[in-house]
């Protein structure tokens, strides 16, 4: 490896994000497996100087992302560490999430094939370092998702642009339900573009070192191999579409609850738990990202809402409750939908109604 092109582990946590050269190829490894490769702030940090040392140099053709460990690429971002900054009213998460959506917007502009190699668990932050990026593999092991309403947050690392650009209403039922998909459905979704057996992942990236990608992905694709297995979403278009047309959160719910289909009525329930402010600010924001022309344009109206979560009660609460004492039963403020009005979901957009 080039001294030249690689940043110096100059901090404790340097080996949080593994860097090394195969060839042609530069590798990203996040590597905190049994916080699921959770990102921190120095993780983001230490990506984007990679990034910057790899861009102009022309040894290194192809950068590779992977997550160490058996489960997954990377579960999000320390959640943990943003509920004690919630909790103390820091400004730690704030300033973690502007250097992570700058990150997640240079990924999408990389001038060179970014191979995200999406492999089991991949979620919140790990969507945002993954699924913005020009070559995006899953397996059959691959369970993507956007699980923030569940902890009083919202879809965010460009998540609500992505998901407000899936086929019909499908992104809408993703943001709002938090429900994982697998590689058929991320694919469906465009969340993802290659489907790659986990057996090939070693001869696949293997390649990579010795070949462009342009001719090492045929080889290792759908096209000469098995298919993903079968997805979920195809059958339930139907409905979806129908469902989550509506205009607000309640009626969505509504139409669920009354359209005759026993998984219509599953997924109301579980609406149902997460927060309801989280509901209502991520359906605004997924309308709103629909219309906005840019990923950076949707990342800036995120960052907003993000730091605007941070002084609600929900988001200590949700996290509390999911993370820190896992007793799943998190107590909602407000409690119902009916009890959050548009003044209160304009906030996290810094407008008034």
């Amino acid at each position: 490896m080039g001294r030249s092109s690689t940043p110096p582990d100059t901090a404790p946590d340097a080996e949080d994000v593994l860097l090394a050269r195969h060839g042609r190829a530069a590798h990203l490894t996040l590597n905190r497996p049994r916080a699921l490769n959770a990102l921190t702030h120095a993780m983001v940090r230490r990506i984007d100087e990679a990034l910057t040392a790899w861009e102009h140099d022309p040894e290194v053709e192809t950068v590779v992302l992977t997550g160490a460990g058996e489960r997954g690429l990377c579960a999000g971002g320390d959640i943990r560490a943003i509920y004690e900054d919630a909790r103390a009213g820091g400004t730690a998460s704030a300033d973690f999430w502007r250097d992570e959506y700058r990150l997640n917007a240079r990924i999408a502009r990389w001038p060179k094939p970014y191979v995200a190699v999406m492999d089991g668990i991949v979620m919140g932050g790990g969507v945002g370092i993954s699924a913005h990026g020009n070559v995006r593999v899953v397996t059959e092991r691959s369970r993507i998702a956007m699980p923030e309403t569940g902890i009083g947050f919202v879809p965010d690392v460009g998540g609500t642009y992505l998901l407000s650009r899936a086929p019909g209403e499908l992104g809408t039922h993703l943001a709002l339900t938090g429900a994982p998909v697998g590689a058929a459905d991320a694919l469906l979704c465009g969340l993802a573009d290659h489907y790659v057996p986990s057996p090939q992942l070693p001869h696949f990236l293997e390649a990579l070192s010795t070949k462009p990608v342009r001719q090492a992905l045929p080889h290792h694709t759908h096209q000469t191999h098995q298919p993903p297995p079968p997805g979920e979403l195809t059958a339930h278009r139907e409905w979806i579409d129908h469902c989550y047309a509506a205009d607000t959160v309640e009626e969505i719910v509504d139409r669920l609850l009354t359209s005759g289909v026993q998984e219509a009525k599953q997924t109301a329930e579980t609406i149902l738990t997460k927060s309801p402010t989280s509901l209502k600010v991520t359906l605004r924001a997924m309308r709103r990202a629909r219309e906005l022309p840019t990923l950076e344009e949707v990342l800036a109206q995120e960052y907003r809402i993000s730091c605007a979560a941070l002084t609600s009660p929900d988001l200590v609460e949700g996290i509390r409750a999911q993370v820190i004492d896992k007793d799943r039963e998190p107590r909602w403020r407000p409690g119902t939908l009916g009890q959050v009005g548009d003044v209160e979901v304009e906030r996290f957009f810094g407008t008034r109604p």
